[in-house]
């Protein structure tokens, strides 16, 4: 028997493994592993392809994902982790997903004509002005691999992200300094967070070794 309990909004524990639903059924966009339970199908979320993912096996207290939220998403490459995000939220939800890469972002195209609550930007993150027609979201998710990745997240906060929304941050602490100690680097990139309340945060090794992933609240008042 199948043991199946919903950990957060959308995100489920299957007999161990992580999985969100398939909203499309058979739809194997990466190759998922695909599970059956009660007449639903539901695709394996892989933490060692994706840091939310990770996070999430490694504890972290909460995942404030909701139906018919706005993401920014930040660094989408070929959208694994958007794809799952995407079915979180609905199809009231939408998530511009921004990316720099022309060959990522061609793997992005081909994604958003499947899910249509996706919709990609080919853009540079460091210059939100060549996307700023978008709404303010309730989340900017930033996965970028740049020494500057947290004042880059930090910016797009100031200009899209709703009083009270989340930044979920990954930081990729090799991006910043290789001969340092990850965790020591972690934290003082969480520490230029001066506008958030850091609602928890995780070192994701051994999933993605020497990588931190952040959820903090955004308080423009503080």
């Amino acid at each position: 028997m199948i043991s199946m309990k919903e950990i957060f909004t959308g995100i489920f524990l299957i007999d161990e493994k992580i999985a969100t639903e398939n909203l499309m059924k058979g739809f194997r966009p990466f190759n998922d592993e695909l599970i059956e339970h009660n007449k639903k199908q539901y695709r394996s979320f892989d933490p060692t392809r994706s840091k939310l993912a990770a996070a999430i096996v490694k504890k972290i207290k909460i995942v404030p994902l909701e139906k018919g939220q706005k993401i920014l998403y930040l660094g989408a490459a070929q959208g694994y982790t958007v794809s799952h995000v995407a079915s979180i939220i609905g199809d009231k939800g939408i998530i511009y997903a921004i990316e720099f890469s022309d060959r990522p972002f061609r793997e992005l195209l081909l994604l958003s004509e499947k899910f249509k609550n996706i919709v990609p930007i080919l853009a540079d993150a460091r210059k939100p002005e060549q996307y700023n027609w978008i709404e303010k979201t309730d989340i900017v998710y930033c996965d970028i691999a740049q020494p500057d990745q947290t004042e880059i997240a930090i910016r797009n906060c100031k200009i899209f992200l709703k009083e009270k929304g989340y930044l979920f941050l990954s930081i990729k602490t090799r991006s910043i300094d290789v001969t340092r100690d990850s965790k020591e680097i972690a934290k003082e990139e969480i520490n230029k967070l001066k506008d958030f309340e850091i609602v928890d945060w995780k070192m994701l090794d051994p999933f993605e070794e020497g990588h931190a992933f952040v959820i903090a609240q955004f308080h423009k008042s503080r």
